[in-house]
């Protein structure tokens, strides 16, 4: 019977801790569980939300996310009660990934450009990047372009294989903002994604850039939303974007097919054509003042300067080094290194004083005054800016004893003395600077960049 007994006291002290055990592993559960809902319900934070009511919108009126590649930064605009959208915030962006560009397969890292759309079913609130949602890639456009590729996100963990990286406070913040929009009514979000703002001076510095053709139709889009403060409606035909209009025909418009002749609200369209004469004329007077076709090329993608602090990013080694600026020829192809060599020697060459006005000069090229399009019939050739001499055939090879005089005789000018950066300085060097994205240490990556597979229930782990 005490055997009995004492067998019955140690299956309850066994039993206890086994139910400890569990109990503490189901609170533990419990826990993990919780804080994965909570990060995702998080309200939007007091303040966002005070500035919302200044600006006369609500937590649960539509948004528009607008993103640029080069200046590593994602907009969040809100709409009004009289239908136009004003700007709440700009996010800088903790990590892009690829170059300036549209993506056009899978595993090139390329974070695509265009126009996209979120829809509820793309919110990923169990995601191993903290916060994620999907932006729609790609869309019919891409598609019928053969453009491969998918899972491209928005979410946190500073970590990019081809998607918009943020940190997990800002991720959390701009997923709240999301969520509110779609519980407030609104069925879709569209995300516009530009490879840079869509200003003269960067059209002017890009200007010979192969993928000019398709940011052209990516500025249409963006000058119809900053002329009206409204979402541009977006369609496909002739494989390009179209923007607020309909077959004039009655023809269903397709991303393949022709576009037959289309129809738009006339007072707006003269109001996006006159934006786009304006800024076009801009350009043309930036190229007449000697600004530099350049191609900007990144190691691997960038971040926002102001994210220099952050430490855990995927492949760091790539933000080492700024962006190059190679200058580029009427062409398009890269000036050569002897080229690029003279022309900065010309550059230290103190410039005249003058007391004209300043003007706003965009980094105008540091070789002689460029010729004006019109006069040059296109683009002036930089080598004949820099070796713009002819000399005679007499001061080559001397044709007289007076001529051999008279040369013996004038003085020779000595060549001004050179900087000690410049003797120091590689024969590729740039032309143009720009303030470097930042530079980090390379540092061990704390999750694994890239995409994951799709769940089960149709989101994707990213």
């Amino acid at each position: 019977m005490k055997t009995s007994g004492r067998n019955f006291s140690r299956f309850t002290v066994s039993a206890a801790r086994v139910a400890s055990v569990l109990l503490a592993g189901g609170l533990l559960a419990a826990c993990q569980q919780t804080s994965s809902v909570n990060k995702a319900s998080r309200s939007i934070p007091s303040d966002t939300l005070a500035l919302m009511e200044r600006k006369g919108t609500t937590k649960s009126s539509p948004i528009v996310i607008r993103a640029y590649k080069k200046e590593a930064e994602l907009e969040v605009w809100k709409m009004k009660g009289d239908g136009e959208y004003v700007h709440i915030k700009t996010f800088p962006m903790c990590r892009w990934s690829g170059q300036l560009g549209p993506k056009r397969r899978e595993g090139d890292r390329q974070v695509p450009e265009g126009f996209y759309a979120i829809t509820p079913g793309q919110m990923n609130p169990n995601s191993q990047y903290h916060l994620s949602f999907n932006v729609g890639y790609p869309n019919a456009l891409d598609r019928v372009q053969g453009f491969t590729g998918g899972a491209i996100m928005v979410h946190g963990a500073c970590s990019s294989a081809g998607c918009f990286s943020m940190t997990d406070q800002q991720i959390e913040e701009i997923y709240a903002i999301a969520r509110e929009a779609f519980a407030g009514g609104q069925r879709q979000i569209q995300m516009q994604s530009y490879p840079f703002r869509m200003t003269p001076e960067n059209l002017a510095k890009h200007r010979l850039d192969p993928n000019m053709a398709f940011w052209r139709t990516l500025k249409e889009g963006s000058d119809r939303f900053e002329v009206t403060k409204r979402e541009p409606q977006v369609a496909y035909c002739g494989r390009r974007y179209v923007f607020d209009a309909t077959s004039a025909t009655g023809e269903s418009l397709s991303p393949g097919a022709v576009c037959p002749p289309l129809r738009q609200d006339p007072q707006i369209a003269e109001l996006v054509a006159e934006k786009a004469r304006a800024d076009d004329a801009k350009v043309a007077e930036l190229v007449s003042r000697g600004v530099q076709p350049v191609k900007m090329v990144y190691h691997d993608g960038g971040q926002h300067p102001s994210m220099a602090h952050v430490m855990e990013v995927s492949r760091p080694e790539a933000l080492v080094e700024a962006p190059r600026l190679i200058p580029l020829d009427p062409q398009g192809r890269p000036l050569p290194a002897a080229v690029q060599v003279a022309a900065a020697r010309q550059a230290d060459v103190p410039a005249p004083v003058t007391t004209a006005p300043a003007r706003d000069v965009v980094a105008p090229a540091p070789a002689a005054p460029a010729v004006p399009v019109a006069q040059a019939g296109g683009e002036a050739s930089m080598v004949s800016r820099l070796f713009s001499f002819t000399p005679s055939i007499p001061s080559l090879f001397g044709s007289s004893e007076a001529a051999k005089a008279t040369q013996a005789a004038a003085p020779v000018p000595l060549p001004p003395p050179r900087p000690r950066a410049l003797l120091d300085a590689k024969p590729q060097a740039s032309l143009i600077t720009e303030p470097p994205v930042r530079m980090v240490a390379p540092v061990p990556a704390r999750r694994v960049a890239g995409a994951a597979p799709i769940l089960g229930n149709g989101l994707s782990q990213n």
